[in-house]
């Protein structure tokens, strides 16, 4: 299911981006002593123990300013307030209560959302009693942490845990194939869910925009548990509000590509391939994800004995990297071919999730070097002496060779090719990674 939004609220300098990074486990927001450095929301999938969510860090809430920079990021950090499931008002233990925090905390509890505040900035038991000034905010007990040195954060997560939905537990769904249907606004994602689900489970409109978050919809087809994600439709960034909710919908979007198994990207038969459409395939690429390229609104199309033909060209002319990637032209209006989406999905997922024994890798690797010997570099020859697949989702594989400089990107195109063949991996990327003679027993063990 979707993660849970979690937001970090507070007036500037509280603290909020060190927490963020720490929990991100990266370098993500910058940290600076000066307000005003995080000047937009951030965000990262997290964990805690057995729950899943994703953390926003937002710019500081400074009610009391009139600066142009600092408005904006007040209106940011109330998009993120709007959106959140769970609310972390950061204050500083150092400074005490100011009028920008109580200005903060009337903003959310007028916002009605689970708001847990915390108290950043403890370093030692010395500084503890500072935090009891806070009560007088109106949130119950305060948790007082240090971000930078790690302490008390551990029980202060604890609580907020408690108070995210249930759909944030990790659940054991290895059994159910994930399916996220994603494009550009109205390109027809809803109108397609709902014909697979034969039923109109979720809102559709001719008004880009009408789904805001991504829906998840659990179903069953010839005994197979699936579950569809319904997107937001992905806009340019240049065309985003980012005044509005689009941009956490756009998130979501993302989000969801990220935890499918299987990307239907639709794309609108009228428009053909555009940018967008692209960024979005690279996207899914990149996450290497199974994906089926769905074309929509085939009926509006005029047609003759050439016309499919045509479109496919055009379309691998746009997307020439996920040529991997089967075609369906559809009409979610009037049902045409919806009925081998999900088949064509699953057996994409078949070849995303299919393992090769070592012997028969290691044989068809070798009828690969024979049938076309690598390229000769400098006098010097890629040689391989052992193949194993190291993982699935995309299936993965790693060569032990003499140098791994000596493989040739055009030779790694023709072993894709070779392996898609000879295994059937049709809808999905396959992942190469090449390793030096040393390595072979390390990657062995």
């Amino acid at each position: 299911m979707a993660r849970p939004l979690v937001a970090i609220v507070g007036r500037p300098n509280v603290g909020k981006s060190t927490f963020f990074n720490k929990m991100a486990g990266r370098r993500i927001a910058i940290v600076e002593d000066t307000p005003g450095v995080t000047r937009d929301r951030i965000y990262a999938d997290c964990q805690w123990q057995r729950y899943n969510f994703t953390l926003i860090d937002t710019g500081g809430i400074d009610p009391l300013s009139d600066d142009p920079l600092l408005k904006q990021m007040r209106s940011q950090a109330q998009v993120a307030i709007e959106v959140a499931d769970v609310i972390l008002f950061f204050v500083d233990g150092k400074s005490g209560i100011t009028g920008a925090d109580e200005q903060v905390g009337e903003l959310l509890r007028r916002s009605k959302k689970p708001v847990l505040l915390v108290v950043n900035k403890v370093d030692g038991i010395e500084n503890e009693d500072s935090a009891y000034d806070f009560y007088s905010l109106g949130f119950g007990t305060p948790f007082t942490i240090s971000s930078v040195n790690l302490l008390g954060i551990g029980d202060m997560l604890d609580e907020m845990c408690s108070m995210l939905p249930e759909s944030s537990l990790e659940e054991d769904d290895s059994e159910t194939i994930k399916i996220a249907v994603v494009g550009k606004p109205n390109v027809g994602k809803s109108s397609l869910v709902n014909r697979i689900l034969g039923q109109e489970r979720v809102m559709v409109s001719d008004i880009a925009g009408t789904t805001r978050d991504a829906i998840d919809t659990p179903f069953t087809h010839d005994g197979q548990k699936f579950v569809i994600i319904d997107t937001a439709g992905i806009r340019r960034k240049a065309k985003v509000d980012d005044h509005t909710l689009e941009r956490y919908s756009v998130i979501r979007s993302f989000d969801a590509i990220r935890r499918c198994d299987v990307a239907l990207l639709l794309i609108d038969a009228n428009e053909g391939v555009t940018e967008q459409d692209t960024k979005v395939a690279g996207f899914i690429a990149e996450e290497g994800k199974a994906c089926v390229i769905v074309v929509n609104k085939w009926d509006d199309i005029e047609k003759d004995t050439y016309t499919i033909e045509k479109f496919k060209k055009e379309i691998l002319t746009g997307l020439k990297f996920m040529d991997y990637a089967p075609m369906i032209f559809i009409s979610a209006m009037t049902g045409q071919r919806v009925n081998r989406v999900i088949p064509t999905a699953l057996k994409c997922y078949e070849a995303a999730t299919r393992r090769i024994t070592t012997g028969i890798l290691n044989d068809t690797m070798q009828d690969a070097l024979t049938v076309t010997p690598p390229p000769a570099f400098h006098g010097k020859r890629w040689r391989v002496y052992y193949t194993t697949q190291q993982g699935v989702k995309p299936p993965t594989f790693v060569f032990f060779s003499n140098d791994p400089k000596l493989m040739h990107y055009s030779y790694e195109r023709y072993l894709d090719n070779y392996f898609r063949k000879t295994f059937d991996f049709e809808g999905t990327p396959i992942k190469f990674i090449v390793r030096g003679r040393d390595e072979r027993k390390e990657g062995l063990k």
